[in-house]
């Protein structure tokens, strides 16, 4: 499978009570173009850290509503979109949405304080690569299903394959689940949202010495 097949495998994936940001509009946010940037924003992310020499791999949960649900990258908010640019020197990310303000989320605010003290390539995935919602709130966070992850488990081994990470972080109990059951030996680390941030910079710092 080839970095674009992958894209558009994702964006062929409909669940319910998912938004799947590479092919489904936000009407409150979204316009008609918006998964067709969210779709480019995630090839070149993904070519540069195939190509770019990625050999770590720091895996979250799901997409947040205020994180990748708007940005279609993992682990990155809107706010954050001119950072990963210029860390990893790719050219061409796009905000997406039509809102004036860019996103800010707190998860996505403690990734990259680390990643830009960090300053290596480091693939950003989720063990669930959507945004899974709460059936009468489209804009609440809710934990992916066991069903829901093995919908989607082949491609995060694809994308294990293809980086083959000599480090590979879990961000909280549900990611090293996941990696656990795909075979992949990880290091959990904190989440950093709900008062783990200090915990979270503790760890990975010491993992990379930072």
């Amino acid at each position: 499978m080839t970095v674009e097949e992958f894209v558009d495998e994702l964006s062929s994936i409909s669940l319910p009570n998912v938004f799947n940001p590479y092919r489904d509009i936000c009407p409150q946010s979204d316009h008609l173009g918006s998964p067709s940037l969210r779709r480019q924003n995630l090839l070149l992310f993904l070519v540069a850290m195939v190509q770019g020499g990625a050999t770590s791999v720091w895996l979250g949960r799901d997409l947040g509503h205020r994180g990748g649900r708007r940005t279609g990258l993992a682990l990155t908010d809107e706010f954050h979109l001119s950072l990963l640019e210029d860390t990893f020197g790719i050219v061409g990310i796009v905000k997406a949405t039509i809102d004036s303000a860019a996103s800010k989320e707190r998860t996505a605010t403690e990734v990259w304080k680390l990643l830009r003290a960090l300053g290596k390539p480091v693939l950003l995935w989720n063990a669930f690569p959507f945004h899974p919602f709460d059936r009468d709130d489209p804009f609440s966070n809710r934990r992916h299903t066991s069903q829901e992850f093995r919908t989607c488990q082949y491609l995060l081994t694809t994308l294990l394959e293809w980086v083959n990470p000599a480090t590979v972080i879990a961000l909280g109990a549900d990611a090293e689940t996941a990696l656990l059951e795909v075979g992949c030996e990880c290091v959990r680390v904190r989440h950093p949202s709900y008062g783990g941030q200090a915990d979270f910079t503790r760890q990975v710092s010491d993992i990379y010495g930072i």
